[in-house]
């Protein structure tokens, strides 16, 4: 029980990697803070908490929004009174029938002999396309680290887990040019504000994820034809996605007290990065 007593918020916290997070840190002692957009799914995490024996939180919070995370640990100071542990997990993907068109095209160009040209995707983007992952991606992330610091710096302890991708550290999803854009902000924040508080007790890390099994990639595969579905396990060492449980065992680790860990951003990525 590493996390025991531990007050933990986790956005984005309803589905797929957040809601594994929220649920291995329950199980190692912490009490957690939940926030998402779907607050039905939102509701049944927080059930699976309290029947682990933690307590839970849950809200409906859009993090690109600074009045709604002011409110979300506000919320969370009234029930828990401080909070340790913030993981920023919350963020759009590219997810929507273009991005599946170019996640396919990107693969294919990749992974099968074809004649050298440009694939066509940075020229074709729209403004929509470029800033729609700034508010969740990079904004959020910054909000919510804010008020978390808050709490964590005048009482000397904090742990903060941004999830990146390492679409922010390669060109491993040229496929979609803002979200790796977005991602490599992320990553960097993590960093520069890792040197900033590391003083104060707070370690500040990044996980830069390789792919993850999520609703939302699941559903990419679901319509994926065989010949595309091959394209990406190709381009994969060990032949297959990593599970969300995968991840959330490397939070909590991150989340807790015996490691020297400060502004590092670690990948887990079955090899697609090494």
């Amino acid at each position: 029980m590493q996390l025991l007593d531990k007050v933990a918020v986790v956005t984005g916290a309803a589905q797929g990697l957040g809601r594994s997070i929220a649920l291995a840190m329950a199980q190692e002692g912490a009490d957690l803070v939940l926030c998402d957009l779907q607050e039905d799914k939102l509701a049944e995490v927080s059930t699976e908490i309290e029947a682990l024996g933690r307590k839970s939180l849950a809200l409906r919070c859009d993090v690109s929004s600074k009045e709604q995370v002011v409110e979300l640990f506000a919320r969370a100071a009234d029930q828990f009174g401080t909070v340790h542990i913030l993981v920023n997990n919350a963020a759009r993907v590219p997810n929507s029938p273009e991005d599946e068109v170019r996640r396919s095209r990107h693969y294919a160009h990749i992974t099968t002999p074809v004649e050298r040209q440009s694939m066509g995707i940075t020229s074709s983007l729209t403004d929509e396309d470029w800033l729609k992952w700034w508010d969740v991606n990079v904004h959020g992330v910054f909000y919510c680290t804010r008020e978390a610091l808050k709490f964590m710096e005048p009482q000397g302890y904090g742990r903060i887990i941004n999830i990146a991708s390492i679409a922010g550290t390669s060109a491993a999803s040229a496929h979609s040019p803002g979200y790796s854009a977005a991602k490599a902000a992320v990553a960097n924040l993590t960093k520069t504000v890792a040197l900033d508080v590391a003083g104060a007790g707070v370690y500040v890390n990044a996980i830069a994820c390789g792919g993850v099994l999520t609703p939302p990639f699941q559903a990419y595969l679901d319509k994926a034809t065989e010949e595309e579905k091959a394209n990406l396990y190709q381009i994969v060492p060990v032949g297959r996605l990593g599970k969300p449980e995968e991840y959330a065992s490397l939070a909590v680790y991150l989340a807790g007290e015996n490691h020297y860990l400060v502004g590092q951003v670690i990948s887990p990525n079955g090899g697609v990065i090494i």
